[in-house]
């Protein structure tokens, strides 16, 4: 095995070994995390078990998702963060839970009705955020 492939493979088998930790000290799942990283929870699994390495946006999300510091979670020793991320509180705990129930939902639903929905929601958001103003038939053909 090259040295790259025995280096990755030892990366990942610690990257998990780091996120599982961070996970079980913040009380989650792995759905919980996979649903606050945007990815799928095998996915999630497999990075955990060490079988693959996580893209370096999912990395970040991640990072932010468990509340590690980037060096840490790749095994770096070092007080400054690396590319300044720092804890940030995940997303799902600054949403609503109604938020996040909808959010569960809307993952499972097929891309015609993903369409669909988010037609309903934009004529919802277009009514809640504009008073509806209707002019008669006389005013709008007066200049």
């Amino acid at each position: 095995m090259p040295q790259v492939h025995r280096t990755q493979a030892q990366l990942a088998v610690y990257l998990g070994r780091v996120a599982r930790e961070a996970r079980t000290r913040l009380g989650l799942t792995q759905e919980e995390v996979a649903e606050r990283v945007g990815v799928a929870t095998e996915v999630y699994g497999r990075v955990e078990r060490g079988n693959m390495l996580p893209s370096v946006p999912t990395l970040m999300r991640l990072c932010q998702a468990l509340a590690l510091d980037a060096n840490a979670l790749l095994g770096f020793s070092s007080a400054r963060p690396a590319l300044g991320l720092v804890p940030h509180p995940a997303a799902g705990e600054t949403e609503p839970p109604g938020l996040r129930r909808l959010l569960r939902v809307t993952r499972r639903l097929s891309p015609r009705q993903l369409s669909l929905l988010g037609s309903m929601a934009h004529a919802l958001s277009r009514v809640t955020h504009r008073p509806s103003r209707r002019l008669s038939r006389r005013s709008r053909e007066t200049p």
